[in-house]
């Protein structure tokens, strides 16, 4: 890591939100030489310098829409992660203007500059709404991937990927704060659906694979994160059995209530589709999803199969879902409740 980023003057989009903010604390790690938060967010910046004393960070406001803005942020860079994004789905699904505005213009806004600029490496964020969307957000989000893998048909000096994954444990917007707060208060607590499931992972764990990544992409690929599964109402039931009492409530006395399927949501989630899977090889922690764009213009790797995986292998209605007892585990380990 420190081969990669050390004395490198990086820019992260959308530093002040949960995964952008866990960046920029990773990177600070590795000794760079700056590194420029660009956010929009005026109050995320001053709560960021509170929490984070450090004399490389340069706090750029702006947003990915505007392509001037854009373009002078990026100046002199050497890599860039791509962390800002609309990414509530209700939210997309009601403006969905703004969500093409954000996640698709501003993505592309982002990656011109970077081809202009020579920069070294573009980390794109991504989800696994993405695949298969149904929604607006994960339509969005689908193409910000298809512009970042697919910039270095033809020439281009820098090295492009995305990293693709599902829910991040205790991030901004994640349902463990609603649960908590819904605790505190007494209830209910609210629930789509018993049957939804979901990928998760931790926010350390979830960056320090990002980072990985930019170390491992060579042109195009989309590294796709290795996930536990659990089920929503399993986690809502687990906090309320270990937070209730904790609140001044008996666990028996807060109910659950079914409120149901959002706009724009899946019960399941899946982080690859049937068609990827023939350029897809299998590390311990991920898999790498190789650009078939790319190899059909002779500037890819070869790609044959090489996992014996099945889609459904790798979708939450299809996989083993966390016991009570391991989620009980994970969130005290994890230091959330």
């Amino acid at each position: 890591m420190k081969s990669i980023f050390e004395g490198k003057d990086i820019l992260v989009t959308g530093g002040c939100g949960s995964i952008g903010f866990e960046i920029v604390k990773q990177l600070l790690k590795y000794n760079p030489e700056r590194v420029r938060v660009f956010d929009n967010n005026e109050d995320g910046h001053f709560r960021m310098n509170q929490e984070i004393k450090s004399d490389r960070i340069r706090n750029l406001i702006g947003d990915i829409r505007d392509r001037e803005r854009v373009k002078r942020a990026m100046n002199g860079v050497d890599i860039v992660f791509h962390a800002a994004a609309l990414k509530h789905v209700p939210f997309c699904e009601y403006n969905p203007f703004e969500a093409v505005s954000t996640n698709v213009i501003g993505t592309k806004n982002l990656v011109d500059a970077a081809i202009n600029e020579q920069i070294e490496r573009f980390i794109g964020i991504s989800t696994d709404k993405a695949v298969n969307p149904i929604n607006t957000m994960g339509a969005t989000k689908l193409l910000s991937e298809k512009i970042i893998t697919n910039a270095p048909v033809g020439f281009s000096k820098t090295i492009f990927c995305c990293v693709r994954f599902g829910n991040v444990l205790d991030s901004n917007g994640s349902v463990i704060p609603i649960f908590k707060k819904q605790i505190k208060e007494g209830g209910p607590v609210t629930i789509t659906s018993d049957k939804m499931t979901r990928f998760f992972m931790d926010m350390p764990e979830a960056v320090n694979l990002v980072l990985k990544a930019a170390k491992l992409a060579e042109s195009g690929e989309t590294f796709i994160l290795k996930m536990k599964t659990l089920k929503i109402k399993d986690l809502a039931e687990v906090m309320v059995e270990e937070l209730a009492s904790k609140q001044g409530h008996k666990p028996k006395d807060i109910k659950f209530k079914t409120i149901g399927v959002r706009p724009g949501e899946k019960i399941s989630e899946a982080l690859m589709t049937k068609e990827e899977l023939g350029f897809v090889s299998e590390l311990d922690d991920m898999f790498i999803l190789y650009n078939s764009i790319l190899s059909a213009y002779g500037s890819g790797k070869d790609l044959k199969r090489k996992t014996d995986l099945d889609h459904h292998d790798y979708d939450t209605g299809y996989q083993p879902l966390l016991s009570k007892k391991d989620i009980k585990k994970i969130l005290y380990d994890k230091k959330i409740i």
